[in-house]
């Protein structure tokens, strides 16, 4: 297994790439701490890991709320004494043209997609030193690569994460922690079950493998990154996007 006895927080892990997520990681030997604020996805993402054999817990978390955040790690600490992996994927969208974006969408977006993964790091990060290392994976975007129309609240605080990534890994790598970023193209997510199937063909036609990701694509570049196996990836921001460039 190649994240025995890893204990694991993963935001936004009651759907989508979250849920594929945590699922993965059980089934790869992590304990899992599914953080989210929806309780009922949050605690069907448990009982399938705990029926499938694995170790989880839910715990719903706002990781805009720092006081959730410290709540919840603090939780996960009594439980398990150690947190080894952070996944920061909780995120929304709020999409508009500027000239029509209003105050709140901007600080919504913001509050949740940056500064959320600011909370659950800082929260994290003490812990993490005293045991002597770690891994904080940030879930970004290629539109905070690239921009993308009708989205500057999402590709700023998406871009914000890349630069989070990049500070972060120089500041914590002497004390043994990893950060690094995925950077996913278009997934098939509930997010994008409202888009309209011409929009979903255009994107397809785009990209060069000629399909859209499947959120098991970005899962399985998570597993990746949180192993041993990149104990040498540190600062990095992976696309996962199948080539497309927006």
């Amino acid at each position: 297994m190649r994240l025995k006895d890893k204990v694991t927080m993963i935001t936004g892990s009651g759907s989508g790439i979250g849920r594929w997520t945590a699922l993965l990681f059980a089934k790869e030997g992590a304990k899992v701490v599914v953080c989210d604020v929806n309780e009922q996805g949050g605690q069907e993402t448990v009982k399938t890991i705990i029926d499938s054999g694995g170790e989880a817990f839910f715990a719903k978390l706002d990781v805009s709320n720092r006081e959730q955040v410290k709540n919840v790690v603090q939780e996960t600490l009594n439980k398990y004494g150690k947190i080894d992996v952070l996944i920061n994927n909780a995120g929304i969208i709020q999409d508009a043209l500027v000239v029509k974006m209003t105050e709140e969408q901007w600080d919504r977006v913001i509050n949740i997609n940056l500064k959320g993964p600011f909370n659950c790091i800082q929260a994290v990060v003490g812990a993490m030193m005293e045991k002597g290392g770690g891994e904080i994976i940030n879930v970004s975007s290629i539109v905070g690569l690239y921009g993308n129309i009708g989205q500057t609240n999402y590709a700023a605080a998406k871009a914000g994460l890349i630069g989070m990534t990049k500070t972060l890994s120089k500041e914590l790598g002497k004390k043994g922690i990893r950060v690094n970023a995925i950077a996913p193209g278009f997934i098939l997510t509930p997010m994008t079950v409202g888009i309209p199937e011409k929009i979903l063909e255009m994107m397809k036609e785009k990209t060069p493998l000629k399909r859209l990701g499947l959120p098991e694509d970005v899962a399985n570049t998570l597993l990746f990154l949180a192993s041993d196996e990149a104990s040498f990836i540190n600062g990095a921001v992976i696309s996962v996007d199948g080539g497309l460039l927006l």
